[in-house]
């Protein structure tokens, strides 16, 4: 049975999403995968693994908090 409320992910991975939000001006503004990994690893509030930005991004896209159109990422609000 599917549920209508929607799932949270671990504070980090969500951090990471508010850190992503923070550097665009709004929410049609793209990315690249690179520039996403790149940002999220130059925060200092973030990990500094390579594979936990990677994760986080995958987790985002997984859960439709960031969207991919031709290669670019978007910001999507969760809450809609």
């Amino acid at each position: 049975m599917w549920r209508n409320k929607s799932r949270t992910l671990p504070d980090w991975i969500e951090d990471a999403y508010e850190i992503l939000v923070a550097q665009t001006t709004d929410r049609q503004t793209e990315f690249s995968y690179g520039r996403a990994h790149d940002l999220l690893l130059a925060h200092e509030g973030f990990p500094d693994e390579p594979a936990d930005a990677q994760h986080a991004i995958e987790h985002l896209l997984n859960y439709g908090w960031l969207y991919e159109v031709e290669d670019k990422l978007r910001i999507t609000d969760p809450e809609h």
